[in-house]
């Protein structure tokens, strides 16, 4: 009886810990794909991520709470990725939009003039951590962070695409 409930629990422990390591390997190889209207559509893991310009933002969470965020701006991505930007950014690309989507399939729309800093100062970041910790797995591995909107709704979690389309 004895031998049985040390097996069961050495078989419970190697479970748990291989779970935790799966979860760890499907982290680094998590990935955002930047598609649409693009001359250079990217794939971008953490560790490229981690390699771009990094800016910090503050947002306070439902309990009034601030934390600080840390990412890339989206802007910086899209320009990355071959998105209209900058001078570029007039006439008929002014009518270009910006879906972000998660894994569960919720998405939010940004203008892409709203995205560059030409025509906004707003600090929207793709996010990879919160307070110097990689973001919990209900939040991450990627996340929109938008320091200025009033309510959280397009501070989109779990982040697994960002899509750049005409709106016609």
């Amino acid at each position: 009886m004895k031998r049985y409930i040390c097996a069961s629990i050495l078989s419970l422990f190697l479970a748990v810990g291989m779970h935790s390591f799966a979860g760890a390997q499907q982290k680094n190889a998590a990935a955002v794909k930047v598609s649409g209207v693009l001359t250079n559509p990217l794939s971008v893991t953490l560790a490229d991520l981690q390699k771009m310009e990094r800016v910090q933002v503050s947002r306070k969470d439902r309990d009034n709470k601030d934390h600080q965020y840390t990412g890339v701006s989206l802007s910086f991505l899209l320009k990355q990725s071959g998105a209209t930007t900058g001078k570029d950014l007039r006439g008929e690309n002014l009518i270009k939009y910006v879906i972000v989507e998660a894994s569960d399939g919720y998405q939010v729309i940004f203008s892409l003039a709203e995205l560059d800093p030409e025509f906004s100062d707003d600090k929207i970041i793709l996010a990879d951590t919160m307070d110097n910790a990689p973001l919990a797995v209900a939040d991450g591995p990627f996340r929109i962070i938008v320091q200025n909107d009033k309510r959280p709704a397009r501070c989109i979690k779990q982040v697994t695409g960002i899509k750049v389309g005409f709106a016609k």
